[in-house]
């Protein structure tokens, strides 16, 4: 049994999107714009998102967690918590007999979860501060194209699973047809950073929003997201997609 937070064996390094030389040089440099960039713009971050979700995301983030199975009572181990928007709605669902913990390597973002009972751990999804089979429900929102190796992560998960527990994995992915394509490119690229600049009251977040789409853009493909799910070892592996962009990848542990 490995101790808590080492990462689990790996075959090999998987990761999320190609290196995206604009933003950083090396691996090394990506994880410290990841910090840089979440933590400055962490204070806006809640107000740009209801403005470009519409006010949608409270409802549609709930429906996902209920469509992976997520139930009241549950354990739940929300990893890249973010400020807590997908936290707070499985609070919701899970009730006051369940337990919330988030992990996040950012702390200018927790640093914006409000959100009583959550416990807060700094920490990366390939290396998960967590005993062993000590979580019946494992969400990540929109974080998979944040993180270094989707293998290690994967495997992380899985140790992390009480058998039988549940993973939903939500995240934004590149429409299949190029007109498409265009316009959500044009929306993420253009208008989504205009609004941003509008919105937002503290740092200029126009960049975390052109960085958003570029990995989206640069992603693997739904069907690597799948395979390395189950090479991690889960079953009853699916991607249900919403609006042709929203992806939600559950699986489960096997008993």
């Amino acid at each position: 049994m490995q101790s808590p937070g080492s990462p689990h064996p790996s075959p090999e390094a998987l990761a999320p999107h190609t290196p995206l030389p604009a933003y950083y040089a090396d691996e090394a440099e990506h994880e410290q714009f990841l910090r840089r960039i979440f933590d400055d713009t962490a204070p806006d971050y809640d107000r740009i998102e209801r403005v470009l979700a519409f006010g949608s995301g409270p409802w549609y983030r709930r429906s996902a967690l209920q469509r992976g199975g997520l139930a009241a009572g549950a354990q739940v181990l929300d990893v890249g918590i973010g400020t807590g928007l997908v936290a707070r709605e499985a609070l919701a669902l899970i009730g006051p007999q369940g337990q919330l913990v988030g992990v996040d390597p950012s702390p200018g973002m927790m640093g914006q979860v409000a959100l009583p009972g959550v416990t807060l751990v700094r920490g990366r999804a390939e290396a998960l501060p967590r005993p062993d089979a000590s979580s019946d429900f494992i969400s990540m929102g929109y974080a998979l194209r944040h993180i270094a190796d989707v293998n290690a992560a994967f495997a992380e998960f899985f140790r992390v699973l009480r058998p039988g527990g549940r993973l939903l994995v939500l995240e934004i992915t590149k429409p299949s047809g190029r007109v498409g394509t265009a316009v959500l490119k044009g929306y993420m690229r253009g208008v989504v950073p205009l609004i941003a600049k509008v919105v937002a009251r503290g740092q200029d977040t126009a960049e975390l929003w052109r960085y958003y789409w570029d990995t989206i853009e640069a992603c693997i493909a739904p069907e690597s997201v799948l395979a390395a799910l189950r090479a991690a070892g889960f079953q009853d592996v699916k991607r249900h997609v919403e609006l042709g962009i929203f992806s939600e990848y559950s699986a489960f542990k096997p008993a």
